[in-house]
């Protein structure tokens, strides 16, 4: 059979243990252990000096998670993929691993609120700068690149502003400049956007999100496609001689995710396995009540505005659509008359949860003006286009019904 043209789901559910199981277990087996014995001290020597493939320490390596690991590279076709503990901290240590006193990262304001507070306040006190421009301008974009930019950061779709900018635009001039393009990608999932195909470099994916299968757990992934020349990196390009494509990776796994400890545990990549089997199921049925939703609010007179990019009445409709197809996303964001307005509304939801996170079973309700972005300044909200107006909406997977009689009785 011919692997290339498996399914997304074939691969996800075939992909091979690095180790046959000695019981057969279908499903991977949770190593619950810290650390792992060898047999010579001449074994342990080659596997602590990398010249071995045998796990140390599960802070490093990890057979479960290295499984997991496998199964997303089998789908996105990455060089080398990392799984980390949350979204924040495959941001955190991709960038540390890019990033250097007097490095520069080009990006919008456009940012989930951690995001924006890690690289305007975080990577400050190291010599960091941040260079704030609009993305879907490209001539400011590579007005703002120069030789100690170490990195063009965006998200695919913003959250909560939902923007989307030209990833081919976008690639094509961090091509030119010799300056990596990474995209968190978390809003839409490997099984519907392909983020190399797209010029991405460093992919960065949250996977308490969709993958988690339900909110079950906290995860990150950090993917490598293996598509950039290191050479040209301020900071990795002394590797780049000795690893080629893979001196990000070379980087990340020898030093930054062993100094900073920040590995997936076996437990969560186990649940996060098994959520990859559903992801593209879960995905369907959320996405395709979610755009079923959005059209469903634009009709509804207490509503001021609806804002989901799979809408035909949205500005990024066209290229959403070219990027991410029919269906972008389970998450939706309206406006209605007033802060107040949106709080009586909330306090009104039987059904949906009034709750952070994205992409959970369960629908979820937030006001990110008075929360992800609450300790903000009034200023800053207003430059991050963050509303006092606006709920977001994480679409679960109830039935459009159920969903849309709670928001009826909600609006009375």
């Amino acid at each position: 059979m011919n692997k290339e043209k498996i399914s997304f789901d074939g691969k996800i559910l075939n992909t091979p243990y690095g180790n046959e199981d000695v019981y057969g277990a279908l499903s991977m087996p949770i190593y619950q252990t810290a650390a792992f014995e060898f047999k010579t001290a001449e074994e342990m020597e080659l596997a602590f000096t990398g010249r071995s493939a045998n796990h140390t320490y599960s802070r490093i390596t990890n057979p479960t998670v290295q499984y997991f690991e496998s199964r997303i590279q089998a789908v996105t076709k990455a060089l080398n993929v990392t799984a980390v503990n949350s979204g924040m901290a495959a941001i955190s240590n991709a960038i540390i691993t890019l990033a250097q006193t007097g490095s520069n990262i080009v990006t919008s304001k456009y940012l989930f609120g951690n995001t924006y507070s890690f690289f305007e306040t975080t990577l400050a006190v190291f010599g960091v700068e941040v260079r704030f421009c609009d993305l879907r301008n490209v001539d400011e974009v590579e007005a703002a690149i120069d030789d100690n930019t170490c990195a063009v950061f965006l998200e695919i779709i913003t959250n909560p502003q939902m923007e989307v900018a030209d990833l081919k635009a976008l690639s094509a001039i961090t091509r030119q400049k010799g300056v990596p393009l990474v995209a968190d990608t978390t809003i839409v999932p490997f099984c519907a956007f392909h983020a190399k195909e797209w010029g991405v470099n460093i992919e960065i994916v949250s996977s308490t999100k969709y993958i988690s299968g339900g909110a079950t757990s906290l995860g990150g992934l950090i993917v490598d496609y293996g598509n950039f020349d290191w050479l040209s990196s301020p900071k990795l390009h002394t590797l780049a001689k000795e690893f080629g494509p893979a001196a990000f990776t070379a980087k990340l796994r020898k030093e930054i995710l062993r100094n900073l400890g920040a590995y997936m545990t076996p437990q969560v990549a186990y649940q996060q396995t098994l959520g990859l089997e559903t992801l593209s199921l879960r995905y369907e049925k959320a996405t395709t009540t979610c755009l079923q939703l959005a059209q469903w609010l634009e009709r509804q007179s207490q509503v001021e505005s609806v804002n989901y990019t799979g809408l035909v009445s949205n500005p990024f409709y066209k290229l959403s659509l070219a990027q991410f197809g029919e269906r972008p996303g389970a998450m939706l964001t309206f406006n209605l008359a007033s802060r107040e307005a949106c709080f009586s509304f909330m306090n009104k939801l039987t059904l949906i949860r009034r709750a952070t996170n994205l992409f959970d079973n369960k629908t979820l309700a937030i006001h990110p003006a008075s929360t992800i972005y609450g300790n903000f300044t009034p200023e800053l909200r207003k430059e991050m286009s963050v509303s006092e107006k606006t709920i977001r909406i994480s679409v679960g997977l109830e039935d459009l019904e159920d969903l849309i009689q709670d928001f009826e009785q909600a609006m009375k």
